[in-house]
């Protein structure tokens, strides 16, 4: 049995779930950020599970992964409210926009906050994190005594398949600014990042600077969402029934900036297109092949993430040794 391979894939998963256990606690304790952080870890973890447990039997990965997806959809609502209260104080800060209309838009998402973070709390109530931990272990067990590495064929087909997705969301979308195809490309990107990371801390390091590349333009495109989120906001106080003047005139004034505001950043995004055609072609070209025929050693962690590692693989020999 080749040792370097199985360290690799159970040392790609122990990160993940690691990761998404210490944000989960977090968020479950309304830490807003570790809302964010644990959404992002959950990603991670989906995204590596079934590529890592490919060929596996008995490991048990199917139905973590389906806790791991149920948990993500309970934070993924509040999680955007989150950034919706975000924005709208960044806007305040900038003394440039009229405060009661945005007090008003901001009361809106108050009220939907409070609601959203209930159904959440609720729904992450019924899981049984101890039972997803158990899965977990056992697709690490797994991992440990497997004598395959057809992960990496999985993982170039992956690659492969959802740069071509990409590339398709890209073309739809062309140069104009409309919403929902703007949308499709970031949903493409995102998941393109995340199994090009998977590339990336298997040994794959030319996928180093297309996940860079990627984040960028994942960046620019989660802004306008978010900013679009708050023109939802905007226009829904517009339609309330209201007999004050200057209030109306304030979200209008609000309206008029956010949408400058977006247009802006959707030029940001069309002049990153270039790049991100290169990026997929460097995928289909060099990652693909080095994932697919080689085996590079995998990245090194920096010292905290070995200290971290050695210190759960410590605890968890004490408590087996109970």
């Amino acid at each position: 049995m080749n040792r370097l391979r199985t360290r690799v894939t159970t040392q790609l998963l122990t990160r993940r779930a690691l990761a998404f256990k210490r944000h989960l606690r977090a968020a479950v304790e309304g830490d807003g950020h570790g809302v964010h952080q644990a959404r992002v870890a959950s990603r991670r973890l989906r995204e590596a599970v079934p590529v890592l447990a490919t060929g596996l039997k008995g490991s048990k990965a199917g139905k973590a992964r389906r806790k791991i997806r149920r948990i993500a959809q309970a934070l993924g609502s509040i999680r955007e409210l989150d950034v919706t209260l975000g924005l709208i104080d960044e806007l305040a800060a900038r003394n440039t926009l009229p405060r009661l209309a945005l007090e008003e838009v901001r009361s809106r998402v108050v009220k939907d906050q409070e609601r959203r973070r209930r159904v959440m709390l609720k729904r992450v109530g019924r899981i049984n994190i101890d039972k997803l931990d158990r899965r977990l272990r056992s697709v690490g067990e797994a991992l440990q005594s497997a004598e395959t590495d057809g992960w990496r064929e999985t993982l170039a087909a992956r690659l492969l398949k959802r740069s071509k997705t990409l590339a398709a969301a890209i073309e739809s979308a062309g140069g104009l600014y409309e919403q929902e195809r703007l949308h499709r490309v970031r949903i493409a990107a995102k998941k393109l990042r995340y199994a090009m990371e998977l590339a990336a801390e298997s040994g794959a390091r030319s996928a180093i600077v297309p996940v860079r590349t990627i984040k960028r333009v994942q960046d620019t495109l989660g802004r306008l969402h978010d900013l679009q989120v708050v023109q939802g906001y905007v226009s829904a106080s517009q339609a309330a029934p209201s007999t004050r003047t200057p209030q109306d005139i304030g979200l209008e004034v609000i309206a008029r900036m956010l949408e400058d505001e977006c247009r802006h950043l959707h030029a940001r995004y069309l002049s990153s297109v270039p790049s991100v055609h290169h990026l997929i072609e460097t995928t289909r070209t060099v990652i693909v092949p080095q994932i697919a025929r080689h085996r590079p050693r995998p990245l090194k962690m920096n010292l905290s993430s070995k200290r971290r590692e050695s210190h759960q693989a410590l605890a968890a020999a004490a408590g087996h040794a109970k």
